[in-house]
């Protein structure tokens, strides 16, 4: 290591001058930001029923809804001719929208009985009573109007971008004596935007500066506490130049990125400033400081960035594209901040004048002390394993899986709240859509078998109607029946003709996952539905997907860590004493999830694979650091722990205070996580400083250490 010294502390400038380089083209790249709040996009790639979702759409030319909820205020109903009228008012200011598409509502355009447009002022000229009778005459009635005729659904589609006619739509003034609830993936789009932009503004400034008070409680310097973020840091710019150089977007999953960037990539940092901080007491030589603070980090510096970012890529084995997307750029940056950490850092610390010891640090010294007492017996390590297996093993049989399209929105979020209305009153804010075949050879004869059909998936659990172009044979006369099979007219719920079927939409009541299998195995069985797809179909086949992620990407990270370290250490008794705190680690992880009551889900699922790649940094450096003071005789323990203690607390604090962050967010699913890694750095750390010693000789631990 002191040619490698030698060669950063004579070439500091150069060095430091590139990473000024690179920094500045990243930093130019965030100009080309932006962001894809389409949360269904992120979903719809790489899986079976995604890309049935988009292929029917693609066929009948449709997308998702906007549906707005009007409700008559006071005791009032629509069979008011005043609310009526209100009602065709909303629906021409709905209309007249930049970018709508269609509009299917209560009351349509024109009368389908006698082809004279249906006007506000149409309604005001109907004489008593007409009302019920206009009502009675609408085809959607039934599916668009509760039974209290209070409550009415309007479903807008966009003809453009959806997230911008949501907002458009947000703006739009409910008419007098009407109340405006929306809901539909469009709305919960134009949400998410302003909460990842929000995101990015404000979270991690916060992180980066509880991560420095965290660092300066444990080390006790204040310049050397914002030294060892600053590798981190560069690293999570120099990751986002590259998503967007690449010309990629910033979704729901990968704005987290920074932040996993930040707080796991500070490690190698923080170790490299605390050991050169210790040398800055033995010599004032730069060179010497680099070489011996390089000859005890260096190589687990290289290690702890492959093992972490092993964790992130073990996620590339998963089946689902957004979690495979966050572990490859996580890994990326984790890879960054290695590389800036054994190269930059070293450069810039070399020409700086950096103050001995650690002389105001408020926990370091006092946590050592403390696991230097525990290590002296292996009893607390005893009680910690069976405590954290038993825990494990009674609480992660009862593990489930989150399949709510709405996981990442907190249960008093108004969108939340808007959906839960909708789906009260209406069975579910994002009806499903599916495929009849239909021979349109056959005519209105062909409409006996869809009806045949239709009443089947309406017969099972949990579904309230299925309407499709059958249902308005009642309705409409032969020939204008014909014409909408012909597609020479056009019908306000948008296509629902083509070649070779009929689209068809399934209102759901309230079911579960259960009910919804039983759908799909009807049409699985039945040669008259050609396909059954929706959101909530893609989000039962993501949690699916999710879970088997959890386990393949758990596996390929134990695989991969478990490599590596046989390959370093070419011992098995230090691998595997190396393995067994994070095994520790993460069976008590999942058992958290299950009694915290926190489900996986798309971000989740992941944490266990990245517990892995991190918590497998501390028990790299506390056995390099055994090995480093092990040719000094008994005692090489308690050396180590004053070598390495200090940098693993305040690691392990350090992600978990400044996770805390992310209760800031108004998304639920950043809190969880923030819990996630609060319960997976405590027991990491406590795991690799009381197992590890209870595993080796007890000559570590003798009292002979000074």
């Amino acid at each position: 290591m002191n040619r490698i010294a030698r060669i950063i502390v004579g070439h500091s400038r150069r060095i430091l001058g590139l990473t000024a380089l690179v920094s500045l083209a990243a930093a130019l790249m965030l100009f080309r930001m932006d962001f894809n709040a389409d949360i269904a996009s992120v979903v719809l790639e790489g899986n079976e029923q995604g890309e049935a979702f988009k292929a029917l759409q693609a066929e009948y030319t449709t997308a998702d809804p906007i549906n707005v909820l009007a409700t008559v205020e006071g005791e009032g109903s629509f069979l008011d001719r005043d609310s009526l009228a209100a009602l065709v008012e909303l629906r021409d200011r709905l209309q007249g929208v930049d970018g709508v598409g269609q509009v299917a509502s209560l009351i349509p355009d024109v009368n389908p009985l006698t082809g004279q447009p249906i006007t506000v002022e149409t309604i005001r000229s109907l004489p008593d009573g007409a009302t019920a009778a206009l009502l009675a005459q609408s085809p959607v009635a039934d599916l668009l109007l509760d039974d209290e005729m209070r409550n009415t659904l309007i479903l807008v589609v966009p003809a453009a971008d959806g997230l911008s006619v949501a907002r458009s739509i947000d703006d739009v003034t409910a008419p007098a004596g009407l109340e405006l609830t929306l809901s539909g993936n469009p709305v919960v789009f134009a949400t998410v935007i302003d909460v990842l932009s929000l995101f990015l503004i404000l979270i991690p400034p916060v992180v980066i500066g509880l991560l420095i008070a965290t660092f300066f409680a444990t080390i006790g310097d204040r310049r050397l506490s914002a030294l060892a973020i600053f590798p981190a840091v560069l690293g999570s710019l120099w990751t986002f130049g590259l998503i967007f150089g690449l010309g990629r977007e910033v979704d729901i999953v990968t704005v987290i990125v920074p932040i996993f960037v930040i707080v796991m990539g500070s490690a190698d940092g923080l170790h490299f400033v605390t050991h050169f901080q210790e040398e800055a007491e033995v010599t004032t030589d730069p060179i010497a400081r680099v070489s011996s603070a390089l000859t005890q980090v260096g190589v687990p510096m290289i290690l702890t960035t492959i093992s972490t970012a092993a964790g992130f890529l073990s996620l590339v084995a998963t089946d689902v594209q957004p979690i495979r997307q966050l572990g490859l750029f996580a890994a990326i940056g984790i890879t960054f901040a290695g590389i800036i950490s054994f190269f930059s850092l070293p450069a810039l610390l070399s020409r700086l004048t950096i103050q001995p010891r650690h002389h105001r640090a408020l926990l370091g010294p006092r946590v050592t002390a403390g696991i230097k007492r525990l290590v002296r017996t292996r009893r607390p390590a005893a009680v910690l394993t069976v405590g954290l297996l038993a825990f494990a093993v009674v609480f992660i049989p009862q593990l489930d899986v989150n399949s709510d399209q709405l996981f990442f929105f907190k249960d008093n979020d108004p969108v939340r709240l808007a959906f839960q209305r909708t789906e009260d009153l209406f069975g579910g804010a994002t009806p499903l859509a599916g495929e009849f075949a239909f021979d349109p050879s056959t005519g209105l004869d062909g409409l006996n078998d869809v009806q045949a059909a239709a009443a089947v998936l309406e017969n099972q659990t949990g579904v309230r109607e299925v309407f499709s172009v059958a249902d308005l044979s009642e309705s409409l006369p032969p020939e204008q029946l014909e014409a909408v099979l012909a597609e020479r007219v056009t019908l306000p719920l948008g296509d629902l003709v083509s070649d070779d079927g009929l689209r068809f939409v399934l209102f759901p009541a309230d079911f579960d996952a259960d009910d919804l299998q039983s759908w799909l195995d009807v049409v699985e069985t039945d040669d008259r539905i050609n396909v059954l797809t929706g959101l909530p179909v893609v989000w039962d086949e993501v949690a699916r997907l999710v879970l088997r992620a959890q386990f393949v990407s758990l596996g390929v990270a134990f695989a991969l860590v478990t490599a590596m370290l046989l390959a370093s250490y070419r011992r098995v008794r230090e691998t595997l004493a190396s393995l067994v705190p994070i095994a520790l680690t993460v069976s008590t992880l999942l058992g958290f999830l299950a009694v915290s009551g926190i489900h996986l889900n798309l971000l989740t699922a992941v944490i266990s694979s990245i517990v892995i790649g991190v918590g497998i940094d501390y028990a790299i450096h506390f056995v390099a650091a055994i090995d480093h003071a092990r040719p000094n005789g008994d005692g090489y323990v308690l050396r180590a722990l004053d070598r390495a203690g200090r940098p693993i607390v305040a690691n392990a604090l350090g992600i978990a205070v400044a996770l805390s962050a992310l209760w800031l967010s108004p998304l639920q699913i950043h809190l969880q996580v923030s819990m996630i890694m609060w319960v997976a750095m405590t027991v990491a750390a406590l795991s690799a400083l009381l197992v590890i010693p209870a595993l080796l000789e007890p000559a570590g631990v003798r009292d002979r250490y000074d």
